[in-house]
């Protein structure tokens, strides 16, 4: 497909044409990504909890981020790639925040980073955008504030939580950001925030109003067999397909049913005679 840019986010969103927006943290996740003709790929802290098996996506590191960046990249060379600013790697200070934001770029050939927060980080993304770092907003549940939150729980469901939020997009986007991810918030909230927005918004869990729609790609496969949240739809059951196959190749092994003689590789019968004859059984 041809690359994906922040120019073809903003012309589908004209258009009025539906993006498509899937995690990825590996190359062959990507490369089957960039054959389906995913739009946008995040290569997110989610990675924490669907790849490490962290409870939280805290404990996600600039070194774990990077080397997942890079695979993605190779495996998805024209998707827009957005790389997710792990929790402390931006709210320290403006100089921390462009220093590994530029690393996304640099290092890991990312088109965009994403951070989470409204108005308290509008001045870090005016920053970025001022170092040439396209930064993608994200607001409504936001998975590194969950504490804060008390939880992971929808947000702005009462009037004011709902202004807020709507006032957020407009700051972000008056800040610099050239699009705004919403997550867990009612779809009028994300219909209002997308009617006034002249960058393109994606949605996971934010209704069929957003330009895009997101999904994390292990929760979509069914990778996992573990309650998932509510605005999540599995389109394959993988991981039970997995350990399928896992459970069979135990099972040939144990019974010697594997390797078969079409799995070997054969050796002329004069010398393997000669060879029995050198070393008896």
């Amino acid at each position: 497909m041809p690359k994906v840019t922040i120019q073809t986010l903003r012309d589908k969103k004209a258009r009025k044409e539906p993006m498509t927006f899937l995690t990825a943290y590996d190359y062959p996740f990507a490369l089957l990504e960039q054959k389906a003709g995913i739009d946008v790929i995040l290569v997110g802290d989610s990675m924490g909890m669907v790849v490490y098996g962290y409870s939280s996506t805290l404990p996600v590191t600039m070194d774990l981020m990077m080397p997942a960046v890079k695979a993605v990249r190779l495996g998805a060379p024209d998707a827009y790639l957005v790389g997710d600013m792990p929790y402390m790697s931006y709210q320290p200070s403006i100089p921390e925040a462009i220093r590994n934001g530029g690393r996304f770029m640099a290092e890991g050939g990312c088109d965009a980073v994403k951070l989470e927060g409204g108005r308290e980080v509008a001045d870090v993304v005016t920053a970025m955008a001022k170092a040439t770092i396209p930064v993608m907003g994200h607001i409504g549940l936001t998975p590194q504030a969950a504490a804060q939150l008390g939880g992971y729980k929808a947000q702005g469901r009462d009037l004011a939580a709902a202004v807020r939020l709507i006032e957020d997009a407009k700051i972000l986007e008056e800040a610099g950001a050239s699009s705004i991810l919403m997550e867990a918030v009612p779809a009028e909230v994300a219909a209002v925030i997308t009617r006034r927005a002249s960058i393109p918004t994606f949605g996971i869990g934010a209704g069929p109003h957003c330009d895009g729609q997101v999904l994390v790609i292990h929760d979509m496969i069914g990778m996992f067999d573990r309650k998932l949240a509510k605005f999540v739809k599995k389109y394959a059951e993988t991981g039970a397909q997995i350990l399928r196959a896992l459970e069979e190749f135990k099972k040939e092994v144990v019974e010697g049913k594997f390797p078969a003689p079409e799995h070997c590789y054969p050796m002329p019968e004069d010398v393997a005679a000669e060879l029995k004859q050198r070393y008896p059984e």
